[in-house]
């Protein structure tokens, strides 16, 4: 898959905007739209999409530290591009808008979960405590899920303007 100096340019911008609409919802805690970006960028770009992807996950390294809290964002993500990966690419709009939602949504509520095992390797916790950790932030990755439900609706349209952008 070679790339094109066009498509290192619109990857390296798509993969800032990720980033910058994760700091422009910063103030609202577990509510952006990175989840219905990344499944826009992967309906349109399919493997490619993994390019803004992780430039994203290395700015967000960059800027943020890469600590341990930065560790599992090297997968998260990633689960959401292949949960969407292994969807049919072609199916009808309504249909499509409602899987968009639910598997936004559904990244949404488990984040916590997908998060939680490299937390438990990294800080050395039990099964048990591991459960107690996502216990804790259960709330969070319900106020997660439910807004990337309603953010889910975004998926479609963003994905017509970039199919259209990318075509010019």
């Amino acid at each position: 898959m070679k790339l094109k100096t066009k498509d290192i340019a619109v990857f390296g911008m798509l993969g800032a905007l990720l980033y910058a609409s994760k700091l422009a919802m910063e103030a609202f805690p577990n509510i952006h739209i990175l989840a219905p970006l990344i499944v826009s960028l992967t309906i349109v770009y399919r493997c490619r999409a993994l390019y803004p992807i992780y430039i994203f996950v290395f700015l967000t390294g960059l800027f943020g530290g890469f600590s341990m809290w930065w560790i599992p964002y090297l997968y998260v993500w990633t689960i959401l591009w292949g949960v969407v990966m292994l969807l049919p690419k072609k199916m009808p709009k309504v249909v499509a808008v409602i899987v968009y939602m639910a598997v936004c949504s559904l990244h949404g509520f488990l984040f916590g979960i997908l998060y939680a095992p490299a937390q438990a390797l990294m800080f050395g916790l039990s099964f048990e405590e591991m459960l107690l950790w996502i216990a804790a932030g259960a709330l969070f990755d319900t106020v997660h899920g439910v807004s990337n439900f309603f953010c889910g609706a975004l998926v479609l349209p963003v994905a017509e303007v970039l199919k259209r952008l990318s075509k010019k």
